[in-house]
């Protein structure tokens, strides 16, 4: 603040001290041409009058006026009247009135019988038009430098008073910044503000920030990526309103509602997002919203690749411990030397394993739907339900990957659940029906799966399809929700349909098969 202040006070205090110089000068000519049109003096200086008396008559308007000397003079340049009266009948002492001797006014500085002063001439007329002499109004040069440091201190003051209120200022004001700030400095904001964008630009999630009426103010590199995948090149939305260019993600209405929307799914440009909304709030209020969304087709991918993973581990688990179970038997009828009973033990096993795999493959021709039900029917053994496929089930292969795929995640959560809620019951039964109907390769797909449980009570059988709910605690109640966006997504329908005991689903959905899926 000082190197800015100390240049404009160097020259406001030079134009100051012009501009009091100035003053006093035309203060001193505005004397000066008063006093050569009074009378007395005209008069005196023609010879008429009396002399004591404009000698006392400037003496007076010097007084008044705060004035060093007034100086009347002949046309010869001889004193007629000075503040020390020995100095009057002499000749004027300096060598500047010979423009004013001349008929003109003129200011200037020099050095006389009282020493350095500001002098003001003006010319005296008479009435007829001659001239008769010339007034000098002198002001001392001590005093013009006294009034022009009296000025200079004034500035002095107020720049003083304005740095310390200007430094207060700033100082609080620099505070209520900090503040603002989290107590960050410069460098600290900017490394901050580097390592958002670099993360916003790393991250394999699409990003779009708006303000609090709905402007794009920020978009990442993936979020561009994905919209040009969807067809959009156009990016120069940046700063407008997002419900004139991307209103499907809905944000205008999380502003509005200001409620988080979690992992909705949308369709731009013949892709499918998943997207999650929230709003963004600083202090409790809302200044904005962010979406953040990916492509929902390699996410699918991802978790076809952990379901197979997830199937196949959990059937070689169970099979693992119903093979060890078996180890177990034939070691102890070694042991016993048992061996036409082991070796009807052994053969019996064989022939029911190939009887159970030849019986699921031939019902259901979809490789990985046959592997699903393998892995489902160790698992109740090893859980101790008699899980049933039933004779006239027929599942022939999906020509679509994504409907195999939502199919494992409905009949994976309906049969877990049906575990869970027969868990107290001595004997536990589920049964899986599987009816295709075809038309010309395109068909329709009825699952049924029913289980011996407790059933669902009347008057909670539309709550357990929504999310969230659940009767076994908290973090729960996501299996069904599951099940019926799954449904939903193959354009499909869910029921839960009347049982005599325990409780059994219904799932039709749309199925294309195989071109060389034939019925056998």
């Amino acid at each position: 603040m000082a190197l800015v202040l100390l240049p404009v006070t160097l020259l406001f205090a030079e134009r100051v001290e012009h501009e009091t110089e100035k003053g006093l000068e035309e203060k001193a000519m505005s004397i000066a041409r008063t006093l050569a049109h009074t009378p007395l003096i005209v008069e005196q200086l023609q010879g008429t009058g009396s002399s004591p008396s404009m000698q006392e008559y400037v003496k007076r308007v010097s007084a008044a006026n705060h004035i060093q000397f007034i100086v009347a003079m002949d046309m010869k340049g001889i004193r007629k009247t000075h503040p020390d009266a020995r100095m009057i009948g002499k000749a004027f002492v300096g060598g500047d009135e010979y423009t004013a001797l001349h008929g003109h006014e003129s200011v200037s500085v020099a050095k006389g019988t009282l020493g350095l002063s500001m002098r003001a001439f003006s010319p005296v007329f008479s009435l007829t038009g001659k001239q008769v002499g010339a007034i000098v109004v002198g002001i001392s040069m001590q005093d013009v430098q006294m009034a022009q440091e009296g000025n200079n201190r004034l500035i002095a003051i107020a720049i003083g008073t304005g740095m310390l209120i200007g430094t207060g200022g700033a100082v609080v004001l620099a505070r209520k910044i900090k503040n603002m700030l989290v107590g960050l400095e410069p460098p600290e904001i900017a490394r901050l503000l580097e390592e958002r964008s670099a993360m916003l630009q790393s991250i394999k999630e699409g990003v779009i920030a708006v303000d609090e009426f709905g402007r794009v103010m920020l978009m990442n590199a993936e979020a561009i990526r994905l919209l040009r995948q969807a067809g959009i090149e156009d990016f120069s939305f940046s700063g407008q309103e997002i419900t004139v260019y991307l209103s499907a993600f809905r944000l205008q209405e999380v502003l509005e509602a200001s409620t988080p929307q979690m992992d909705e799914e949308m369709e731009l440009g013949g892709i499918t997002l998943l997207t999650t909304s929230v709003p963004i709030r600083v202090k409790g209020e809302i200044v904005g919203a962010i979406v953040t969304f990916r492509d929902k087709t390699e996410m699918n991918q991802l978790a076809e690749r952990l379901t197979g993973v997830s199937l196949y581990t959990e059937a070689l688990r169970a099979q693992a411990h119903e093979f060890m179970n078996k180890l177990h038997v034939i070691m102890g009828m070694v042991h016993l030397r048992m061996y036409d009973k082991l070796e009807h033990y052994i053969m019996d096993a064989v022939e029911h394993h190939q009887v159970e795999i030849g019986s699921i493959t031939r019902q259901i021709r979809d490789p990985v739907m046959a592997g699903f039900v393998l892995g489902k029917l160790s698992r109740a053994r090893e859980v101790g339900v008699n899980f049933e496929l039933t004779p006239g089930s027929y599942l022939p292969e999906s020509s679509q990957t994504q409907t195999t795929h939502e199919l494992i995640t409905i009949l994976g959560n309906l049969f877990d659940n049906a575990v869970e809620a027969m868990e107290s019951l001595e004997h536990k039964r589920i049964t899986l029906s599987l009816y295709f109907e075809e038309s010309q390769k395109n068909g329709y797909l009825t699952c049924i799966m029913c289980d011996n449980g407790p059933g669902i009570p009347e008057g909670l059988v539309k709550a357990i399809f929504e999310k969230g709910f659940s009767t076994k605690g908290e973090s729960r109640g996501m299996g069904l929700y599951l099940v019926t966006q799954s449904v939903k997504r193959l354009q499909g329908s869910i029921k839960l349909i009347p049982a005599e005991q325990g409780c059994c689903f219904q799932i039709t959905i749309p199925y294309i098969i195989a071109g060389n899926d034939e019925h056998d």
